[in-house]
């Protein structure tokens, strides 16, 4: 695979990706609709090793816990453009996702799973051999 590179819409934060994601989702759920202002979010998840900003900006974190799961999910977006670009989820330890409308070429990557989908919008339909799960994709919680 050659490296894919993408950053914020005005190219304070950039980024490359030295592998093939390791997973990659479509989520529907309320938070990423809202997070996103569309009707669901896109991450390609990588092992933290394989992303390497280039330019870094300055950038905040948003920590956001799941009301179903008590997880949390740290969005890291750019201050002057205010675009996700990445983000860390306690459920995937020593991973990193990658926003997938923030890649130089979004289409280089797509999504093999479909979340949330008792949240989607009635129009969304996944396409033919996409996993697709009602409530997340993530592991499940250690009880």
């Amino acid at each position: 695979m050659k490296a894919q590179e993408g950053g914020c819409l005005c190219g304070n934060v950039r980024y490359r990706v030295k592998a093939e994601p390791v997973r990659g989702s479509a989520c529907h759920c309320t938070f990423c609709q809202r997070r996103t202002g569309s009707a669901f979010g896109v991450g390609a998840y990588f092992n933290e090793a394989d992303v390497e900003f280039t330019q870094r900006g300055p950038t905040r974190t948003y920590e956001h816990r799941s009301d179903e799961s008590g997880r949390w999910l740290r969005m890291e977006f750019c201050l002057t453009c205010g675009g996700t670009v990445t983000w860390t989820a306690e459920a995937l330890p020593g991973m990193r996702a990658i926003a997938g409308g923030s890649s130089d070429d979004p289409k280089w990557f797509q999504p093999r799973r479909f979340g949330w989908m008792r949240s989607a919008h009635p129009w969304i339909i996944a396409p033919p051999g996409v996993e697709v799960f009602q409530q997340g994709t993530l592991p499940t919680a250690k009880k």
